[in-house]
């Protein structure tokens, strides 16, 4: 059974991801949080296996949040709760180390494909959000400087490293990279820890961002 932590400020969200969740799924919520400093003392207090965070609070962000819980408590999954609207905090999100993100609005079954996904060791980056993402931040760029960057590797990764880190963001799991590249999973992890080094980020997921932000792989 996955233990998971609700951290929202709006009650009837709260509430109703926690019936839902736990109605839907062998999922149990085991604490429910309005901001982000309760859902610090929730992870300190009852050590989910994983957080499911907003953003926009009173008190503390959810940004703020998750830098603290993944700093504390690295092995608490964190799956950022967004809108359209709070986009532009998402690499944020994800560069504090949340695994993932998904939109509030979402459909249950989704929401608890999701969760597993997470808890399994995968993360959270749907297409449709990551094209949001990625036009907000190439809508700001001057356009001389967007072609500049089109395609540039700026942190050394060669060629099998640009391979693997495009089949992560097509949201392929370990193993399977390995039978794809006909490589053993101990290589394959290899990679992938060399990726996270070379592009300074923590987790799969913040790569990834990184990497379509900066035109390293298509986010196609």
């Amino acid at each position: 059974m996955i233990s998971v932590g609700i951290v929202e400020d709006q009650e009837l969200i709260r509430k109703s991801l926690k019936i839902v969740l736990e109605s839907m799924s062998d999922i149990k919520v085991t604490g429910l949080a309005e901001n982000g400093e309760e859902g610090i003392r929730l992870c300190e207090t009852k050590a989910p296996d994983l957080v499911l965070m907003d953003i926009q609070m009173p008190v503390m962000n959810g940004v703020n949040a998750t830098k603290i819980i993944k700093d504390r408590w690295p092995n608490i999954k964190v799956i950022i709760l967004t809108t359209f609207q709070d986009i532009t905090y998402v690499i944020n999100a994800m560069n504090a180390g949340a695994e993932g993100y998904i939109l509030k609005a979402v459909d249950p079954q989704f929401l608890i494909k999701g969760i597993e996904l997470v808890y399994h060791g995968g993360s959270l980056v749907p297409q449709e959000l990551a094209r949001k993402v990625y036009q907000n931040i190439s809508d700001e760029r001057d356009e001389s400087e967007k072609q500049d960057q089109i395609n540039q590797n700026t942190y050394d990764l060669n060629q099998q490293e640009l391979k693997v880190l495009q089949y992560l963001a097509l949201g392929l799991q370990n193993k399977v990279i390995a039978e794809r590249m006909f490589l053993s999973l101990g290589t394959v992890k290899n990679y992938i820890s060399s990726i996270y080094s070379k592009l300074d980020v923590k987790n799969r997921s913040a790569a990834i961002m990184k990497a379509i932000d900066e035109s390293i792989i298509s986010n196609k």
